[in-house]
């Protein structure tokens, strides 16, 4: 019965979102946190539509008598078949170095008073607070500190790679990344999540808009991925 194939359909749409959702993190390879309760939602929606359409189809074919209809089904909805077979099967990986390679590092823009800094040494940082620090902190209080930042690792030239988060304001159709040169430190292979120690690698006027955003490293330790990664947060550990 082909009203038993679109409930079929609902209910592998409802299992995908509720495996990537409830079940298992890997929604957050491709939203927010904060996006999590809506995806649990619409496959418990989805899910329980699937399951009353074929109880209602099993009791007209019961009674109709010559036990099948002529609805079709829209061709459009298989397309739904391979995400929903894919979610529950084979979910596509976060975005990372392939990513944040073909786009521009995110602009940065501090809006209030740079306060002083913890005397804290390494210092922890986000890497857009690094980035806002050496481009528009006029007291240069960068200069000299041991700093502390973690991400993952977007291979780059001349001896240097670059240490990258990327940031999500709703889904990963938005992402944009934040991104420090990093000069030193083992050549390790794209997407490796690693905290670097290190200070401001001298390049144009620090606190102004020439400054390079860039760090000469002198710890490079491999970490875990956060279990949310789009979000530029403080090291880990």
């Amino acid at each position: 019965m082909k009203r038993s194939l679109q409930a079929g359909l609902l209910v592998l749409c409802g299992l995908g979102l509720l495996h990537v959702s409830l079940f298992t993190d890997l929604c957050l390879r491709y939203v927010k946190e904060g996006m999590r309760p809506l995806l649990i939602a619409s496959g418990v929606v989805l899910l329980l539509l699937g399951v009353a359409g074929a109880l209602l189809d099993r009791g007209q074919g019961a009674g109709d008598g010559h036990g099948h209809d002529h609805s079709g089904v829209p061709r459009v909805a298989w397309l739904l078949l391979l995400p929903a077979l894919s979610l529950l099967f084979y979910a596509p990986p976060a975005l990372g170095a392939y990513t944040a390679a073909r786009q521009p590092a995110k602009a940065v823009v501090h809006d209030s008073d740079f306060g002083p800094l913890p005397r804290t040494s390494p210092l922890p940082m986000t890497l857009s607070d690094f980035t806002s620090r050496v481009r528009q902190d006029r007291g240069q209080a960068v200069k000299g500190r041991t700093v502390r930042m973690t991400g993952f690792v977007t291979p780059g030239d001349g001896g240097s790679w670059e240490l990258t988060r990327i940031i999500l304001n709703c889904c990963a159709a938005d992402a944009q990344s934040v991104k420090v040169r990093v000069y030193g430190g083992p050549a390790l292979p794209a997407d490796t999540w690693v905290t670097v120690t290190g200070t401001w690698h001298p390049g144009g006027t620090l606190g102004t808009g020439s400054a390079a955003v860039a760090l000469d490293a002198r710890t490079v330790t491999k970490v875990p991925r956060p279990t949310n990664g789009y979000q530029d947060a403080l090291p880990l550990g």
